[in-house]
């Protein structure tokens, strides 16, 4: 088993002229470099952009609807990475209603344990295909007060990684912290990104 080390990338507008900070998170066997190119989809102005690298390129080894105990430590490592790193754009001057987060796939799921857990008012959190991490959903783990923060969960149906009944678990875990949750589902969509997806993001997260 593994931890990460802190490999971060970025791009976008540097720290100290942004007006805010998009956190981006990779999937299984994904790259931060490769994720990096989403923000160019993505109607954002003076934003900066940093995405951190998974270690052997996946945050957590088994599935995301395994036992938590089996992808630890790395599971926790990964949630420490994010936590560290908005602590750092937080201290920079990037308030948390100012940080957005989007993940794909392991990289969705990984942002939605992350923000759930530390719920506050950001600015907003897309997750291309993903749910909250575990066996079974320990609600105790998740607190705090998203203050109508937009969330954006999309995913096929049927989708090889993500069974549909635990995004919609998740969305109402979400919505009792007070998010703001929209839950678009696409029949027979591969295990992917589409255009329609990003134009939702587009006008529910970064209008």
């Amino acid at each position: 088993m593994y931890t990460h080390q802190k490999q971060i990338i970025t791009a976008g507008t540097p720290l100290d002229k942004a007006k805010g900070a998009l956190v981006l998170l990779h999937g299984r066997g994904g790259t931060a470099d490769n994720i990096i190119s989403l923000a160019d989809e993505f109607n954002i102005d003076d934003i900066a952009i940093v995405a951190p690298q998974a270690s052997n390129h996946s945050w957590y080894p088994y599935s995301f609807m395994m036992p938590v105990s089996q992808n630890q430590p790395a599971l926790d490592s990964a949630l420490q990475i994010i936590g560290e790193l908005v602590d750092d754009l937080i201290a920079k001057g990037i308030p948390a209603e100012h940080i957005y987060f989007a993940g794909f796939s392991q990289g969705a799921c990984l942002t939605l344990e992350y923000v759930a857990r530390n719920a506050k008012r950001f600015g907003g959190v897309i997750a291309f295909t993903g749910g909250l991490i575990g066996k079974e959903l320990v609600t105790t783990n998740y607190k705090g007060d998203f203050n109508n923060t937009p969330i954006l969960i999309t995913t096929g149906d049927p989708d090889p990684h993500v069974p549909l009944s635990r995004v919609e678990e998740s969305a109402v875990i979400l919505k009792n912290l007070n998010a703001d949750v929209t839950v678009k589902v696409y029949k027979g969509r591969p295990h992917t990104i589409t255009g329609d997806e990003i134009e939702l993001a587009n006008q529910l997260i970064f209008a």
